[in-house]
């Protein structure tokens, strides 16, 4: 079967309001195991289980960990990346709504294993109306004596996409303008307050807990012999079935999309929102892994009445308002496409206009300080690959006028 759930296991199951309810299906029994391990041992097990990050990188959780474990610093963070602003995503919120006190398990888990006295939870500004529910969570956890070791406190957004970055996430944090930093240093040995920090997305978070409880043999049973465990995924669109699926890493596309989610006459998907992918209906076969692809947890189905040129116009538009601006090709180079691909709107494109877009795509992809830069053209280069038709049919166009 396709789905299989482990971090969704308690969602709809306990009352995300009362912390009996999640006590009565085993929670904080994975916090009691750990707290009896040392640091060293709790990371080691994380490392065997080859768990990845779930927020796009797929970085391993463990070495992340080490890393800021044996950094040199007279303080250590960790912080959950719940800043969930990608286009179609919103499994985290899902998670947040049902089962805030796996997440806390996590982070007290994780801040056991990297020395760290204070742990933050970014959430994103507009999961405002979960910041009282979150709150009463930890304050929970608190009183029944699962946070002795550190302090966890909720930090609000105030809806600025870059700040689901790593390091434009942090200058949050600390009361800056929302801008990436250079790299390196790396988070884990010069993060917050330039002190050794782990940062996580909250699915990464929600995996600790089961992992430690059950051990790294049983998580590595699960899934593909490179992408280990389970992977939630956020299915919207032109499906008949929209919503939050986890499903065992290695499923294909058309088992989530199709079987799982009614999706009928497919154009293209659309993998990891804004700045993800775009497959046609022809790679539907494709499993979902970290060696094939795979996403932060977006996923939109688009049919055959969908126009590509005008799916990539919006998101290239959303991507010119959310670039922080701080390096130019990211910056200039979002606008420049906006502009182009308006021309294609409008049948006013030339040959030349192809040619630009991927020469600048190119140059924004390998000269880009962050992801959001690296990554903004990626709906261009795909839908120029899959559907170039589309465009060239717009300069045919012109070329009739023309005569």
């Amino acid at each position: 079967m396709p789905e299989k759930r482990i971090v969704l296991k308690n969602c709809g199951v306990i009352d995300p309001r009362r912390i009996d309810t999640y006590l009565q299906q085993d929670g904080f029994k994975a916090w009691q195991k750990a707290s009896a391990m040392t640091p060293e041992q709790v990371i080691a097990e994380v490392k065997a289980s080859n768990l990845r990050g779930r927020g796009g990188a797929g970085f391993p959780c463990g070495l992340k960990w080490e890393g800021a474990r044996n950094a040199p610093g007279a303080e250590k963070f960790v912080i959950c990346n719940a800043d969930e602003g990608e286009v179609g995503t919103f499994k985290d919120r899902y998670i947040l709504q049902n089962d805030p006190f796996s997440l806390i398990e996590g982070l007290a888990i994780a801040s056991h294993a990297v020395g760290a006295r204070q742990a933050y939870i970014y959430l994103r500004g507009e999961y405002r109306f979960l910041l009282s529910q979150l709150r009463g969570a930890i304050r929970q956890a608190k009183e029944k004596g699962f946070l002795p070791h550190v302090d966890i406190e909720v930090r609000e957004g105030s809806g600025a996409y870059i700040c689901g970055e790593e390091m434009a996430l942090m200058e949050s944090i600390e009361g800056k303008r929302g801008e990436i930093r250079y790299k390196p240093p790396f988070p884990t040995t010069q993060g917050l307050w330039q002190m050794p920090t782990v940062i996580n997305n909250v699915e990464t978070l929600m995996n600790v807990a089961p992992i430690i409880l059950n051990g790294a043999a049983w998580f590595n049973q699960i899934g593909t012999e490179r992408s280990k465990g389970t992977k939630v995924l956020s299915v919207s669109g032109d499906v008949a079935k929209p919503g939050v699926y986890e499903i065992v890493l290695g499923t294909t596309l058309k088992e989530l999309i199709v079987d799982l989610a009614g999706a009928k006459n497919i154009k293209l998907v659309q993998i990891g929102g804004a700045t993800g992918r775009i497959v046609s209906a022809s790679m539907l076969d494709t499993p979902l892994a970290f060696e094939t692809m795979l996403s932060a947890g977006a996923i939109t189905v688009f049919d055959e009445t969908r126009d590509v040129i005008d799916i990539v116009h919006r998101t290239m538009e959303f991507l010119a308002e959310e670039s922080c601006g701080k390096c130019s090709p990211c910056r200039e180079g979002c606008g420049i496409i906006v502009n182009i691909l308006e021309r294609f709107i409008k049948g006013t494109a030339t040959p030349k206009d192809i040619t630009t877009l991927e020469q600048l795509s190119s140059a924004m992809m390998l000269t880009s300080l962050c992801g959001l830069g690296q990554a903004a053209p990626n709906s261009v280069v795909d839908s120029l690959k899959y559907f170039r038709s589309a465009y060239e049919e717009r300069m045919k166009k012109v070329e009739v006028v023309a005569r």
